[in-house]
């Protein structure tokens, strides 16, 4: 009796809640149809894509925005530093001719910058110098005043270097951080960066090497720096200042393209088939005028250009003797052949430089008279016209460096002549690339 009861119960108590349970459910499908019949829940859909468009491009306005188009001033900005790399070159190859690059004997990138300011700091400094064989086997007269007068040359070599290196990097990173650079002109300065800092290395490795105290061991030993090294220096150089400028010509042109003030009839001209094998010939020049540049660099680090001062005949001919030219004294026992008479023998420095010279004046003749035949626009005219004339300045300047026997003003003026031919060179190159308009 009991049992029935409450099971009776339980079943009433069930009842209510599953009435509600179905009572719910009708309302909500009622009001689930009229949202769909009334094209609420298009509504409702439309309003919350639009809602997470605007999330989406809230968050990506709050990221860094992608870099399109470099600024022109980031352009001038990189022809300035070409230029100052221009001026230590030149300024290296002075402080090379007025035998002051050993005058400093450390490397300290922070304490270097301070020059001797007292006279006991002055007999400090010159006490170091002392120790080195430059001093004992060259320098042995020099006082006080004439090894202050060779230290500054160094002293400013390497200030500069730092100044060119700062010039270079707060820009830079000024620059990137207010986005006036794209990734791939970004990736172009860091280049040019790190082989600026190689370049740094490079000249402390070039200066120790005429510091070595093995030289006093050498019977007829001369205590210079290693010809091999002062050619890297000068190579990285003249990567530093060629990535520079085709850097900065690049920007240049991209800006005008950009703004659509590059002219289409240019662009036409220098898309046409006919210029092709014209560029690849200046491509060849550049190369071999970089090659002669450097066969400069063995010339001066072996003071080649002494042994020869006639022109053009090298003594009895045209050709030096042959046991000059191509000697065994330079050759090692593990060497197969006599090939370091190409890099050490001054005779064989000396003509290669001339050969390669006059190789480089013929082939800018020859390609100076193709040009004339080919319809060119008028800044590659300029260009090619310009190559010319400081060619035939280099050959000039070069022939009086030798026949006056190296005097300083010419030899600094033939070196900067190296490098407005290269210049040259690259503007002819850079003016010929082709335009994607």
């Amino acid at each position: 009796m009991n049992y029935f009861f409450s099971t009776a119960c339980i079943k009433q108590q069930q009842q209510p809640t599953s009435t509600i349970r179905r009572v719910a459910q009708s309302k909500y499908s009622q009001v689930l149809a009229s949202f769909n019949s009334n094209g609420l829940k298009q509504k409702f859909m439309s309003t919350l894509a639009a809602s997470s468009r605007n999330n989406m491009a809230a968050a990506s306005s709050a990221t860094k925005p992608i870099v399109t188009h470099t600024k022109p001033i980031v352009a001038y900005w990189l022809y300035f530093n070409a230029g100052l790399v221009f001026t230590i070159v030149v300024v290296g190859g002075l402080t090379r001719l007025t035998e002051s690059g050993l005058s400093i004997v450390e490397w300290n990138v922070i304490s270097g910058m301070k020059p001797p300011r007292s006279e006991q700091e002055w007999r400090e400094e010159f006490e170091k110098y002392k120790q080195y064989p430059e001093y004992k086997l060259l320098n042995r007269h020099m006082n006080l005043e004439e090894f202050k007068g060779i230290f500054y040359w160094e002293w400013g070599h390497r200030m500069l270097g730092r100044f060119i290196g700062m010039t270079l990097l707060l820009p830079a990173i000024y620059f990137a951080r207010r986005g006036y650079m794209t990734k791939s002109v970004q990736k172009q300065v860091l280049f040019i960066f790190s082989v600026m800092g190689f370049q740094g290395f490079m000249g402390w490795y070039m200066v120790k090497s005429g510091l070595n105290e093995a030289l006093m061991k050498e019977p007829g030993a001369v205590p210079r720096v290693s010809q091999y090294r002062l050619t890297a220096h000068l190579c990285t150089a003249l990567v530093i200042y060629a990535s520079a400028i085709f850097s900065a010509a690049g920007i240049l042109r991209a800006d005008k393209i950009a703004n659509g003030t590059y002219p289409r009839k240019v662009a036409e001209m220098l898309n046409s088939p006919v210029l092709k094998p014209f560029k690849r010939y200046t491509h060849l020049l550049g190369g071999l005028m970089f090659i002669t540049a450097l066969s400069g660099g063995l010339v001066a680090g072996l003071d080649a250009g002494l042994i020869y001062t006639e022109y053009p005949k090298m003594g009895e001919g045209y050709i030096p003797p042959k046991d000059e030219l191509w000697t065994d004294h330079y050759k090692k026992e593990t060497d197969h052949g006599k090939w370091r008479n190409l890099l050490e023998n001054p005779v064989t420095a000396q003509f290669d430089h001339r050969t390669l010279a006059e190789l480089t004046a013929l082939a800018s003749t020859g390609l100076w008279f193709y040009s004339r035949r080919l319809p060119l626009p008028k800044n590659a005219r300029n260009a090619v016209n310009t190559m010319m004339l400081a060619t035939a300045c280099q050959i000039t300047l070069g022939i009086c460096t030798l026949i006056y026997m190296v005097p300083i003003s010419l030899a600094a003026t033939h070196q900067a002549g190296a490098l407005a031919l290269l210049t040259s060179n690259f503007w002819l190159i850079h003016a010929l690339r082709k335009v994607r308009l």
